[in-house]
């Protein structure tokens, strides 16, 4: 590297190519190759030299910014990657849980049909055999009766036996006798009928089982019931932007689920007879992000659960809410000075937000630094911001709702290096006209005036004059006025309600410098309360500094061009006051504003 002396420089080859620095020719590849070309610092002087002839040389403060260009960039792309990432890793998350879900029901469920199954054998088990039980004791009870009967015949045919070999052993009389009554007693006997065949066979039916129900049960393994209602979750927050929504649900554990229908409409009132139009979608997990809706609105979601045996009843009905659109500023009302800013914007949304927030972002601090500052939960469409003096910033502005943020508003920027304030047309004459960029009041030529308007409380109607809209920041305020020496004019301060219907000066509520060109000679006045002191200016200005100062109650103006101090009100300003202009002629004011105090004035 060259001394502080010398140029600082880097060669670059002059053909096109990647980003990268030089080297000497020999080591620079052909562009056909698609390598990155390094860039090499070299001295000042040597640039000219043949070695770097063929090269492009670039200051080395320009190499460096371009470098940090470029890095920034690549940041920015990686930080997008990273999001994106993110975003695919988050939603693959949610795909595993679903999964893990699902299978968590279908184990269940085949737990609960395998367990069934499982108890109603056990009960088929335990009918039939109380039933063979029962059988068994029957079989048993009937031989038990034939086997005590055939025991008695048996018992009863000895006894007779025995009884008949007695008689047969007697004499022939008492045989003769006692045979007559045996005789006939054996034929009763044998006129008994004896039963000799078994009243219950030894075998048992064969048992034929119904395995009906329990065919009913396996098949009803792959036959899953429909799916119970489920539950639409409220809406979380920050879950929705201006054209997009995200919905969940869930449902029981042991359901099993095949697909949604997620159903949805617009809550708006409709004309009778005429519903609003439903729109369905079709997804597999448990979540959906809705695209394509109208901002900051409402919408009614349902749902329906649905499996090979048909569709669950309905979710209940939730509504939820897109993020609003962004805000508007309006950059032709922002009033600032060195110490705070009062921004205004439009809603641009129909139905109302909860609060807005203001990001604000120094113009000075590096892309990459972000928003250096929030202000959040404002209620309404304004807000007074302190800041820090000297600096600018770039201020954008976003809605809140149940849903989200919206998107950034465009961006304003504001600087605090002085006060700047816009001109109030609701209070300029109908005789004056404001340019396109505001800062000019002009009195148009009239051959012939029409009639003064009518009395008004915020419009001037008889001093031709307008008011500027003044940040309400106590504190030094700073403006300038451009003014023809050959002009009659008035300019000072006022407060908001000074009578339209005065000229400034002639009241306690306004305060102001009146300048009267006639017969070559001017005329300055310095007019509160219709009295003025008596001052001459020998210098007519042509560019008139005005100090307002609430700290110490006072308002002076001065001859900017030769730094002279004009004069000085003491002010009781117990409320706010805004700068005022008017044309006694035709001709034109130009006002400067949002410019810093010159020393001259930081002493009075």
């Amino acid at each position: 590297m060259c001394g502080p002396d010398l140029e600082r420089t880097a060669a670059l080859p002059k053909e096109p190519r990647a980003l990268g620095a030089v080297a000497c020719p020999s080591h620079v590849p052909r562009p056909s190759e698609g390598r990155l070309y390094l860039r090499t610092p070299i001295r000042g002087v040597e640039k000219d030299i043949d070695e770097h002839k063929e090269h492009e040389v670039t200051p080395l403060n320009k190499a460096l910014e371009s470098a940090k260009d470029e890095i920034h960039k690549n940041m920015y792309k990686l930080e997008q990657q990273i999001i994106e990432m993110e975003n695919f890793a988050s939603h693959l998350e949610e795909v595993f849980i679903t999964v893990e879900e699902n299978f968590g029901r279908q184990e269940q469920n085949f737990e609960s049909h395998y367990n069934e199954i499982l108890e109603t054998l056990a009960q088929k088990y335990e009918e039939k055999i109380q039933a063979l039980g029962e059988k068994k004791k029957e079989k048993l009870e009937a031989l038990y009766g034939q086997l005590v009967s055939c025991g008695e015949n048996l018992n009863t045919c000895k006894e007779l036996m025995e009884t008949i070999e007695e008689i047969c052993h007697e004499e022939k009389v008492d045989f003769l006798k006692d045979a007559v009554a045996m005789t006939d007693r054996l034929g009763k006997f044998l006129k008994t009928k004896t039963d000799v065949e078994i009243s219950a066979q030894p075998h048992f039916e064969d048992q034929t089982l119904d395995f009906s129900d329990v065919e009913q049960l396996m098949g009803s393994m792959n036959t899953i019931p429909a799916p119970s209602a489920p539950v639409i979750n409220p809406q979380a927050p920050n879950s929705a932007t201006g054209s997009s929504v995200r919905v969940c649900w869930s449902l029981y554990s042991d359901d099993t689920v095949e697909s949604y229908w997620l159903s949805y409409r617009p809550v708006q009132d409709s004309p009778p007879g005429k519903d609003q139009e439903e729109f369905t979608v079709t997804v597999k997990e448990t979540y959906c992000s809705v695209t394509n809706l109208e901002p900051n609105t409402q919408y009614e979601f349902w749902v329906i659960a649905k499996n090979r045996a048909g569709p669950s009843p309905s979710s209940e009905h939730a509504v939820y809410m897109t993020a609003p659109s962004p805000p508007v500023i309006k950059t032709e009302a922002i009033r600032s000075c060195e110490e705070a800013v009062l921004i205004c914007w439009e809603s641009g949304n129909l139905n109302p937000v909860d609060s807005y927030t203001v990001e604000l972002t120094q113009v000075e601090m590096p892309a990459t630094s972000g928003v250096t500052e929030s202000v959040v939960g404002i209620p309404t469409c304004e807000s007074l911001i302190q800041l820090q003096p000297g600096q600018s910033y770039t201020i954008c502005v976003r809605a809140l709702n149940v849903g989200g943020p919206s998107a950034r508003s465009e961006p304003a920027t504001v600087c605090t290096t002085g006060s700047y304030f816009p001109l109030n047309k609701a209070t300029c004459h109908p005789w004056l006209n404001i340019s396109e960029d505001g800062f000019m009041v002009i009195r148009s030529e009239r051959k012939s005036l029409t009639r003064e308007p009518l009395p008004s409380q915020t419009q001037f109607t008889r001093c031709v004059a307008v008011m500027g809209n003044l940040i309400p920041v106590r504190g030094r305020h700073y403006w300038e006025v451009e003014v023809d020496e050959c002009l009659d004019y008035t300019v000072g301060v006022a407060f908001e309600d000074v009578p339209k219907q005065e000229d400034l000066g002639a009241n306690g509520l306004s305060w102001c410098m009146k300048h009267t060109f006639a017969a070559s000679r001017h005329k300055y006045e310095f007019l509160h309360n219709r009295t003025t002191p008596d001052i001459r200016i020998t210098v007519p200005p042509k560019k008139i500094g005005i100090l307002l100062d609430y700290e110490n109650s006072k308002l002076s103006f001065f001859n900017v061009d030769i730094a002279q101090h004009l004069y000085t009100f003491s002010c009781q300003l117990h409320r706010f006051v805004h700068p005022c202009f008017s044309l006694e002629k035709p001709g034109y004011l130009k006002i400067c504003n949002g410019i810093s105090m010159p020393m001259h004035a930081t002493f009075y």
